[in-house]
């Protein structure tokens, strides 16, 4: 890596006072800097995650929610990072990148994370389409095509500001929170089982492929390359206070948009342990999984599921779509309309509906696509975050680059383990 020099403007200390977390209406004054943060969590209840909870919960009960608290914990810091680097440098983890990455390390490091954004797209893609599907009965190929049409419609929000496109997708968000409190109401799970397997990790070789699965779609590479950049639209070149109070807020933003992305992960395996794998369910397909519920559960959570479904699939394509132009831009200098960006990454989509493969086990593997391609962006975002001379004030504290090197190393540790396994090995 090149050296990194240079302290940003935005690194440097403020003169004036201190950030104060006791102040009084310290909410109010929340609430103009939140906002980044959920709109990175949709990416974290995509429907990449619907595949891999439905299956975790169906296949293996409670087992697995360790996996989704630990996958939380490294999320929450993680984004935190992005966000922080985002502030200090001014620029997002792909612009930092390209500048002080050789060309051939920035240009693989591109590639790899566009591999992750159009795995991304194709999960978020896919569940649009089947929220459709499911809930008119349109064929999965034209729902597809309608799908990408609204998420155009959404796009042209950004016209009118980043605020507005966080209040539209907050409120998928919410939506789909809603229908997973109804969910679990109306499935009565076995709490003390919830709570053993909240807190006690427990994996085999049969459960190990969903497991990263879970992890790669909880914590996703493109989130942490859309959150470095988005925290930008809160900044105020030449105002350090403020800018400090924006890498605060940030905290307090990740805290609360990814916890709340954690209930609903937790809330999927939790419905589906409870309905399906309590009743000797096998669910091999989202499509079977709504269906399922009919009987188990009523019409009305059925629907419930579609609709929840839909604005998950809608609302992630969204994101995921700004994260891959952000990507371009960084890496590329190459700024494209976002409706193009859009139109080109539906074509993997629509090839795999057209060609017929399941949905579900595409929604799978394409979560551990991502987890393979996480540690070609934390290693970079940890190499940046702890460097004083590119971060100033905001660089790690020791205790952070420990946590945060952990996180690398089990996340390489968990696909070291999915490498031997797919070649024969047991354990």
């Amino acid at each position: 890596m090149r050296e990194l020099s240079g302290q940003s403007e935005l690194a440097s200390t403020p003169k004036a006072h201190p950030f104060r977390w006791s102040r009084k209406g310290a909410l109010r004054k929340a609430v103009p800097f939140m906002g980044p943060a959920f709109l990175v969590s949709v990416g974290y209840i995509d429907p990449g995650n619907w595949a891999t909870n439905i299956e975790g919960g169906a296949t293996f009960g409670y087992t697995l929610l360790w996996v989704l608290l630990l996958s939380n914990l490294m999320a929450i810091l993680l984004q935190i990072l992005a966000a922080k680097l985002g502030v200090a440098t001014g620029k997002s983890l792909a612009e930092n990148c390209r500048e002080h990455f050789r060309k051939p390390v920035a240009f693989f490091l591109w590639i790899t994370a566009e591999l992750a954004a159009m795995a991304t797209d194709l999960a978020e893609f896919l569940g649009a389409a089947l929220g459709i599907y499911i809930l008119f009965g349109i064929p999965m190929f034209p729902a597809a095509l309608i799908g990408g049409a609204i998420t155009f419609g959404i796009l042209l929000l950004h016209r009118y500001g980043y605020r507005v496109v966080e209040i539209v997708i907050f409120s998928f968000v919410a939506i789909v929170a809603l229908v997973y409190v109804f969910e679990i109401f109306l499935a009565k799970p076995d709490w003390l089982q919830i709570g053993y397997s909240v807190f006690v990790p427990r994996l085999d070789s049969s459960s190990l492929f969903v497991a990263i699965g879970m992890l790669g779609a909880t914590v996703m590479p493109h989130n942490i390359y859309l959150h470095s950049a988005i925290v930008q639209h809160r900044l105020r070149p030449g105002d350090p206070e403020h800018n400090h109070r924006v890498y605060k807020y940030s905290i307090v933003d990740s805290t609360a948009a990814l916890n709340i992305a954690w209930f609903i992960n937790s809330s999927m395996i939790i419905m589906a342990a409870s309905v399906f794998f309590a009743n000797g369910y096998g669910v091999e397909s989202i499509e079977e999984a709504y269906a399922t519920l009919t009987p188990l559960l009523g019409g009305f959570a059925s629907l419930a599921f579609a609709i929840a479904l839909l604005s998950s699939g809608l609302s992630s394509s969204v994101t995921g779509t700004m994260a891959g132009q952000y990507i371009l831009e960084g890496f590329l200098k190459v700024r494209i309309a976002l409706w193009i960006r859009r139109l080109v990454t539906m074509v993997p989509a629509l090839i795999i509906i057209g060609m017929g493969i399941d949905a579900l086990k595409a929604l799978i593997i394409s979560q551990v696509v991502l987890s393979m391609q996480l540690p070609f962006t934390i290693i970079p975002l940890i190499l940046f975050t702890k460097n004083k001379k590119l971060m100033g004030r905001y660089a790690n504290k020791p205790i952070t680059n420990v946590l945060v090197v952990t996180v690398a190393v089990i996340i390489i540790s968990l696909n070291v383990l999915l490498l031997y396994q797919a070649f024969g090995g047991e354990f």
